[in-house]
C-alpha cells in the first residue's frame, strides 16, 4: 500500500480506530502488527521515520542476554531465548545464527565462562542456535585470526542471533499493512484528545510531509514512544512522575579485516561495567557499546569524544591490529529508554524488562524492553489495551505470523537477504532502469535500484530514510554515504514527484546529518 492510502483513511473524520499507537520503533510496530493480526483497526503514528531513533541504533543482535544471566535475571533470559527462536521461525531471512567467542586472558576464565554459557545453552533448549564449546588458544586464533594473542589462554564459543534492526522495523510495518493496519511515518502527535469525562479518546497529529493537521479518534491510545515516553505522558498529566532514565550508547564501525573472520568477539565486562561486542555485520565490524547517563533526549544524538576514544582504546585490547580513529568508517549513537529506578548509581544496572502502565485518564504507556522481546511486549500491550478500551477480546496470533518477505531461499552473505522474497523484484527493476543497475559506491554493497525501491515501495520520503534505514549506507560508511547523497536525492525526486529545490534541500540535510557519523 502507498502512504496516500493511509492518509485517505485518516481524512475520514467519522472513523473511530480501535487503537491509535504513538511511536514507530520496535515496540510500537510490534504492537501495531499484533493488533492488526487480531483483526482490530489500528493506526500507528511516528514523528520521524520508522525506527529512526533508538530502534535503528542497536548492536545488531537478537540475543538472549548473556549479561542478564550474569545478573541473575533468568526469566528475562528465558523469555529472550524463546522470542529469538520465534523470530527465526517467522522471518528466517531476517534473523540468523552468529557465532561469538569469549577470549580468556586469565587462568580462571575458561571454567567460569564455560559453565555460564552451558547454562545459556540449557535455557535455550530447542531454540538453541548451537552449543557452546571451550577452545584452546590455537583454536581461538584460527576462529578469529584478528584476536590479540598476547597472554591469551583460550576461549569459549557460543551462538546468538543477528539481524538488521531498521530493516526488521520496516518489515513489521509492511506486515502490519498487509493485515490492514495503517503505519504512518513522518506524522507527529501534537496533543491528546479527551472526552467529557477526561478520558483519552484520540490524538491531534500533523503530517510533516504535507503540513496538514488531523484530529483522530480511538477507543484506546497507546504511548510506545521510547525515549519520548515522558513527552506524551506530559500531554496527559503535566505532573506525572518521570518514567525514563535515558542512557546514551555509541557504536563504531570498522573494516572486517580487523577481525579476520566471520566469528564475533564478546567481552563480558568493560571499564564501565558493560559488555562489549565485536559483531561481523554487512561486511564490517560493529563495536560497542558505551553507557552514558543523559538529562535530556533528542532524535539525533551526537557521540561524545570520550565515547569514541573508549571504544577505540578497548578495541586495541582485544585485536592484534589496533584500529585508530582514522579507521572508523562510521559512528552511530542511540539513546536507551531505560526505566527510572530511584537512586540507581548506574544506568547499566537498570532493568531491561518492559514496563506497562495505564493512567487514570486511560492512556496506556509501554516502555523499556529490548528488540529481542518486542513480540511479547506487543502481546502484553494489546491484551491490556483491549481491556482498557472495552473492546471484544481476540487472542494474540503473532507466534505463527510469517513476516513480510518470508522465504527460505536466501544467502545471508548477500546483502539482499534483508528483502526476502522481494529481492528478485528489486533486481527486475534493472529492465526499467538499466543505467541504475550499478553499485552506488565502491565501498558500499548497495545498488541505485534499491533507492528506487525504497521510494516506490518502502515509504522512504527523505534521503535519510533511504541511506540510513532502507539501505544502511550511513551506518557502514558515513563518508561514502555522504558522497552518494546528491544522486540518491535525484533518483528519489523522480519517484516522488519532487523538484530541483527538494533535491538541493534533501542533499544538504543529509550531508549535515552525516557529520554526526563521521569521525575525523
Amino acid at each position: 500500500m502507498k502512504r496516500s492510502d493511509f492518509v485517505q483513511q485518516m481524512e475520514d473524520s467519522s472513523k473511530v480506530w480501535d487503537f491509535i499507537i504513538i511511536g514507530g520503533g520496535a515496540t510500537g510496530l510490534g504492537s501495531g502488527l499484533d493488533a492488526a493480526a487480531r483483526g482490530y483497526s489500528v493506526l500507528l503514528l511516528e514523528q520521524g521515520d520508522f525506527a529512526e531513533a533508538t530502534s535503528s541504533r542497536s548492536t545488531k543482535m537478537v540475543h538472549g542476554g548473556v549479561r542478564y544471566l550474569a545478573q541473575g535475571n533468568i526469566s528475562l533470559v528465558m523469555e529472550a531465548l524463546y522470542e529469538r527462536g520465534i523470530l527465526k521461525q517467522n522471518a528466517p531471512h531476517m534473523c540468523y545464527n552468529q557465532k561469538f567467542i569469549v577470549p580468556d586472558y586469565k587462568w580462571w576464565g575458561l571454567p567460569y565462562y564455560g559453565i555460564g554459557l552451558k547454562c545459556y545453552d540449557m535455557l535455550a533448549r530447542k531454540y538453541s542456535f548451537g552449543p557452546s564449546q571451550i577452545y584452546s588458544k590455537g583454536s581461538v586464533m584460527k576462529e578469529v585470526p584478528g584476536v590479540l594473542s598476547k597472554k591469551l589462554k583460550g576461549g569459549v564459543t557460543y551462538h546468538d542471533g543477528q539481524f538488521d534492526d531498521a530493516r526488521l522495523a520496516l518489515t513489521l510495518a509492511r506486515t502490519m499493512a498487509d493485515m490492514g493496519g495503517c503505519p504512518m511515518n513522518h506524522t507527529k502527535v501534537t496533543d491528546l484528545v479527551k472526552n467529557s469525562t477526561g478520558y483519552v479518546c484520540g490524538v491531534k497529529a500533523e503530517d510533516k510531509l504535507s503540513g496538514k493537521s488531523y484530529e483522530l479518534k480511538a477507543k484506546a491510545v497507546i504511548n510506545a514512544t521510547g525515549i519520548f515516553t515522558d513527552d506524551i505522558m506530559n500531554m496527559d498529566n503535566g505532573e506525572h512522575k518521570k518514567l525514563i532514565a535515558p542512557s546514551q550508547g555509541i557504536h563504531i564501525v570498522i573494516d572486517r579485516d580487523f577481525l579476520g573472520g566471520d566469528t564475533g568477539i564478546m567481552v563480558p565486562k568493560t571499564d564501565d561495567g558493560r559488555v562489549i561486542f565485536f559483531v561481523p555485520w554487512h561486511g564490517k565490524v560493529v563495536v560497542g557499546t558505551t553507557d552514558t547517563a543523559l538529562d535530556s533526549v533528542c532524535m539525533e544524538p551526537k557521540p561524545l569524544e570520550e565515547e569514541i576514544n573508549f571504544l577505540v582504546e578497548h578495541s586495541a585490547r582485544y585485536l592484534a591490529k589496533a584500529p585508530t580513529r582514522a579507521d572508523v568508517r562510521s559512528v552511530f549513537t542511540g539513546i536507551r529508554p531505560l526505566i527510572a529506578a530511584g537512586d540507581s548509581e548506574s544506568t547499566s544496572a537498570l532493568s531491561r524488562d518492559h514496563y506497562l502502565t495505564v493512567s487514570p485518564n486511560k492512556l496506556l504507556t509501554i516502555a523499556g524492553g529490548k528488540w529481542t522481546t518486542y513480540r511479547h511486549m506487543a502481546e502484553d500491550c494489546i491484551d491490556n489495551a483491549i481491556q482498557m478500551g472495552s473492546l471484544p477480546f481476540r487472542p494474540c496470533v503473532t507466534k505463527n505470523v510469517k513476516l513480510h518477505g518470508y522465504t527460505e531461499e536466501f544467502d545471508h552473505n548477500d546483502h539482499m537477504h534483508v528483502y526476502g522474497s522481494e529481492a528478485s523484484e528489486i533486481m527486475a527493476l534493472a529492465e526499467e532502469y538499466p543505467e541504475l543497475d550499478t553499485r552506488m559506491h565502491e565501498r558500499l554493497p548497495y545498488s541505485w535500484l534499491e533507492v528506487v525501491w525504497a521510494a516506490r515501495h518502502e515509504w522512504a520520503h527523505t534521503v535519510g530514510d533511504a541511506l540510513a534505514r532502507r539501505t544502511r549506507a550511513l551506518i557502514i560508511d558515513a563518508k561514502a554515504a555522504n558522497e552518494v547523497a546528491p544522486k540518491a536525492a535525484e533518483i528519489m525526486a523522480k519517484e516522488l514527484g519532487k523538484d530541483e529545490a527538494w533535491v538541493k534541500e534533501q542533499t544538504a540535510a543529509f550531508q549535515e546529518l552525516a557529520k554526526n557519523y563521521i569521525v575525523d
